[in-house]
């Protein structure tokens, strides 16, 4: 064979290849779309490589789930990435080896909002600085939204949304999740400060959601006959955390914390919540048990045991706790 005829050959394989290759990428990676508007692509918390490359192909993001499998990074965080339709899958597979620009946060119930500002920082980025601002000021404006009106719940955040805002956030929740029971408070002449004081106390107290509803009873009867609530959350929350935790076991006398937030001293409810109550406990401060109760306890397992007097409440410890 000649060497035109070779260089001939050579040319019409590596233009076969090139088409080919060509055909590959326009088929299976080339941008499914034109559009090249900035759409927010969301991965749960749950999902599996699997579950997000075929989301991805259902909405239109990619042309073939299969070919994006070879190409797409083995681990994605969880969170919002911002991906253009008329993006090739080789950039949308970069784009997903970053850091999303929103990012889940999970605010368990009973938590102060101390414990938010750290949940922030962590997930977030929060500097020291933003935590600052956000336990002095954001959540500082006026009594009534100090403790206790910040929702928990599970949150998507974009990263670089201002603390104010996500305060704003976390409060609008809890006003949209509470509608229905600040309702349900003016039609038992209870005020929704009162309900979220209440509640705050029983989730910080509860086991789990079973002995909230008597817990409740119990709060409200002591209320009744102007008993002082003596509850050891009160005087946890008094302390603060003194370097094992904001709701590590009181080591000194409960009546030495010198704070309105001590129930062992003062009578009455504390001057506001204790925590961030969830919906359990609201319902059970609204639907408290019927008891004629005055003191109750857990036992190592959780369990929970109340008593009428005093006289049987020792005999409960003395059972139960010794």
């Amino acid at each position: 064979m000649s060497r035109n005829a070779k260089l001939f050959s050579i040319s019409l394989a590596c233009a076969f290849v090139a088409a080919i290759a060509t055909f590959l990428y326009a088929s299976f990676f080339a941008a499914p779309q034109d559009s090249a508007e900035p759409e927010r692509f969301i991965v749960t918390t749950t999902a599996t490589k699997t579950d997000i490359i075929a989301k991805l192909e259902t909405d239109g993001f990619i042309k073939s789930a299969k070919a994006f499998d070879l190409i797409s990074p083995e681990t994605i965080q969880p969170g919002g990435y911002k991906i253009e339709k008329d993006s090739s899958a080789f950039t949308i597979a970069r784009a997903l080896r970053s850091e999303p620009y929103m990012k889940w946060v999970v605010i368990p119930e009973g938590l102060r909002k101390e414990e938010i500002a750290v949940l922030m920082a962590k997930n977030l980025g929060w500097s020291d600085e933003q935590v600052k601002t956000f336990l002095t000021e954001d959540t500082n404006a006026a009594p009534e939204t100090r403790e206790g009106v910040y929702f928990p719940d599970t949150y998507l955040i974009p990263t670089d949304e201002s603390t104010s805002d996500v305060a704003k956030r976390l409060n609008r929740r809890f006003n949209e999740v509470f509608a229905p029971y600040a309702k349900e408070a003016a039609a038992q002449n209870i005020k929704w400060t009162t309900v979220i004081n209440i509640a705050s106390l029983v989730q910080r107290e509860a086991a789990g959601k079973n002995d909230m509803p008597l817990i409740a009873g119990v709060i409200w009867n002591r209320l009744d006959v102007n008993m002082k609530l003596d509850i050891d959350a009160t005087v946890q929350y008094a302390r603060g955390d003194v370097g094992q935790g904001w709701w590590a076991p009181l080591a000194t006398a409960k009546n030495s914390v010198q704070s309105p937030y001590n129930t062992y001293n003062n009578k009455g409810l504390p001057p506001g919540p204790i925590a961030n109550p969830g919906l359990e406990a609201i319902r059970a401060v609204l639907n408290p048990k019927k008891t004629d109760c005055l003191f109750y306890l857990h036992d190592k397992s959780g369990a929970i045991y109340c008593a009428k007097t005093f006289e049987e409440h020792k005999e409960n410890i003395e059972k139960y706790l010794r």
